[in-house]
């Protein structure tokens, strides 16, 4: 059986590292390509012996024509810029490109939706099973409770993390305006800070919590009056966003160009 060709942007980081060791510890595919941004220290050196494996034969360029040229499939946990610029090159190769990047506009999200007609483009805050179940639930939940129960997002990540909310804390925020029908950017509070006055009605928040090695934390609060539900996901090892992505990968091969989240991928639905 011939072995997919899989790519990582970004290699370098803690979650392309982690991703070469995902690849090479899964049957039927191999790591293929794995590039950094131009003029990092790790650029000519070998993916394997980056992600403290044997060596692998596949060496680090700052070039993104080639991660994609050998490839079928892209992985790509770098940053917004970065990953824009390899969608334009996954939509010309037509190579399928896996995202996991948070911290994009709106501007930003359109071009990458026009990408995504071109080739098979899968995109999510998450990768994780589980974090898309709480998807899932956090949009039905806010639908049952209705408004009489105050919506509030904890969320708690490394004291590396760049963005904030992240973006898994901004797609619980979009899940639970969903079942509310509302729209999140008209209900959100992402500070509070001095005299802010009673919460309004409908209001979504969001608290940011950063510090030590803490891989992810989220919590989605209903505050009712005499009771509280509490929907909490602690993700305790990267690999399970790694396995995610990968499984991604596998699955957007034979699909038609487009836009496709996780859910799409774990058969979720709406």
């Amino acid at each position: 059986m011939t072995e997919v060709a899989v790519g990582v942007a970004g290699v370098c980081g803690r979650m392309g590292r982690m991703l070469v060791r995902e690849i090479c510890a899964t049957s039927g595919v191999r790591l293929a390509a794995a590039s950094e941004v131009p003029g990092h220290e790790c650029i000519g050196g070998d993916a394997g012996e980056i992600a403290s494996l044997d060596p692998l034969g596949v060496t680090v360029s700052g070039d993104v024509a080639h991660l994609f040229e050998p490839c079928r499939a892209v992985i790509d946990f770098t940053t917004p810029e970065a990953s824009l610029a390899h969608a334009n090159v996954a939509a010309e190769t037509g190579a399928v490109h896996v995202i996991g990047t948070t911290g994009f506009t709106s501007d930003d999200e359109m071009a990458l939706a026009r990408a995504a007609q071109k080739t098979a483009l899968v995109k999510a805050p998450n990768m994780s099973l589980g974090v898309n179940l709480l998807f899932v639930l956090t949009q039905r939940v806010a639908g049952i409770l209705g408004p009489d129960f105050d919506i509030e997002i904890l969320e708690l990540h490394h004291r590396h993390k760049a963005d904030a909310p992240s973006g898994t804390a901004l797609g619980l925020g979009r899940a639970a305006a969903a079942g509310r029908a509302v729209d999140l950017e008209a209900v959100s509070v992402t500070s509070r800070e001095g005299q802010t006055g009673a919460r309004r009605d409908g209001d979504i928040g969001f608290a940011v919590l950063r510090g030590g090695d803490v891989v992810g934390d989220h919590s989605v609060i209903f505050a009712g009056e005499g009771e509280r539900l509490e929907l909490t996901h602690r993700a305790g090892d990267r690999r399970i966003y790694a396995h995610g992505a990968l499984s991604a990968a596998l699955w957007a091969l034979d699909r038609e160009p487009g836009l496709y989240g996780m859910k799409d991928v774990l058969g979720l639905g709406d």
